[in-house]
């Protein structure tokens, strides 16, 4: 078991509040902390002191990766953990995105590194993702209907919108969606600011009315505040707008169209970095490999927690990837045997005090905000203590209780 020293990402877009309040340490910090990661990612490495020596933990699991990762993971994954355990807090919008599957992602990663290595891809591997919210958390998840997303942008009352609406009214399939957005995202440039600043007064007016969609024009105009005149604004309507409330969580399938609003959560995703923007961002934006990724049939699911037998109140958030599983567990003096028992795994405490120990007599202790790495050779653990703890494996089934 190894105590670890996360990397705090400073993006632009996060708290000054909420990972310093987790931690324990003053308020508001210095500057805006967006992500706090747990793994071994070459973009941001966690910390760990093992036999005296600091290291990072991507070193660690290089130097053995069988007895750090476990014999089924290193032949599925090779020497990597396949997994970025993340805590997100996001006080402004994150970019309209979607991430590609295995498949996609392998070939179009080759293509690029055939033809000299630039272009949107950082490697060769998918990036679905899980967010279980710690607090209110507000996303853009998935497509409308069809029938919803015309009615939403009918009822904004902007004449330039009508072709659009049009689109989703008379074409007979999801393709419509695909194709109403890719309107929007390539509208004529003479003519964008005016299209946005002309939708977001609307939705202004709409968000002070009765209407069932008053919550989404209204997520539009804040969004405003950080992305004035930004494309993304429009398409933004075509998604489904929802507050996740604490300890719901969503499961981020690749294609599923998406973008964290704002909240605090713990996000679990594939170790890989790509991500193809649509908008509501300054960084690079890819429009036309962001369509041919886009599956408007991805709906972006609600993941309900399911227990896990005779184990306490521990639950397990079930989703389809081989990279990851989470799982939950409400800790109490009645020690109760860590989940899961084998393969790579990362434990964080979010709340209270959680207590860890070996079959050899170790113990390790983590208060809010602290996190370890237990390899697969750790067998036999077991967790006691108060509050929450969070443990983040690999999806394989191997490694699943």
């Amino acid at each position: 078991m190894d105590l670890l020293e996360p990397i705090i990402k400073p993006y632009a877009w996060g708290s000054h509040e909420a990972l310093a309040r987790l931690r324990g340490r003053a308020t508001p910090s210095v500057g805006p902390e967006a992500e706090l990661w747990m793994g071994e990612h070459p973009a941001g490495p966690a910390g760990v002191t093992r036999d005296g020596r600091t290291r990072t933990l991507r070193d660690v699991v290089s130097d053995a990766p069988e007895r750090e990762l476990g014999a089924d993971c290193v032949a599925r994954f090779g020497g990597r953990l396949p997994f970025l355990l993340k805590v997100l807090a996001a006080d402004q919008p994150l970019s309209i995105q979607v991430h590609p599957d295995r498949k996609q992602a392998h070939a179009a990663f080759t293509d690029q590194e055939l033809s000299g290595g630039e272009g949107p891809y950082s490697d060769d591997w998918p990036k679905p993702e899980l967010l279980h919210a710690l607090s209110s958390f507000e996303v853009l998840a998935g497509f409308r209907t069809r029938a919803e997303a015309a009615a939403v942008l009918d009822g904004l009352g902007v004449d330039r919108l009508r072709p659009v609406v049009t689109l989703l009214e008379d074409e007979g399939d999801d393709t419509a969606l695909i194709a109403a957005l890719r309107a929007l995202l390539e509208w004529p440039a003479r003519d964008r600011v005016a299209l946005v600043r002309e939708v977001v007064r609307a939705s202004a007016r709409q968000a002070d009315g009765p209407g069932p969609h008053r919550e989404a024009y209204g997520a539009v105009v804040r969004m405003a505040g950080h992305h004035a005149d930004d494309l993304g604004l429009v398409a933004s309507l075509l998604m489904r707008h929802q507050v996740l409330d604490a300890g719901s969580a969503l499961y981020m399938p690749a294609g599923g169209l998406h973008a964290y609003v704002r909240g605090v959560g713990v996000e679990l995703m594939a170790a890989s970095d790509n991500v193809l923007r649509a908008g509501l961002t300054t960084k690079e934006v890819n429009v036309p490999e962001l369509l041919r990724i886009t599956d408007p049939a991805v709906r972006v699911p609600v993941v309900r927690p399911t227990a896990v037998d005779g184990l306490g109140d521990t639950h397990k958030y079930e989703c389809p990837a081989e990279e990851f599983t989470l799982y939950r567990t409400g800790l109490t003096v009645t020690a109760v045997p860590l989940v899961p028992s084998a393969g790579p795994r990362i434990a964080l405490c979010t709340a209270g005090a959680a207590r860890l120990s070996g079959p050899d007599g170790e113990v390790l202790s983590l208060g809010p905000g602290d996190s370890c790495f237990l390899p697969d050779s750790d067998r036999g653990i077991t967790v006691s203590g108060s509050g929450t703890l969070f443990v983040a494996g690999t999806g394989l089934a191997v490694h699943r209780p």
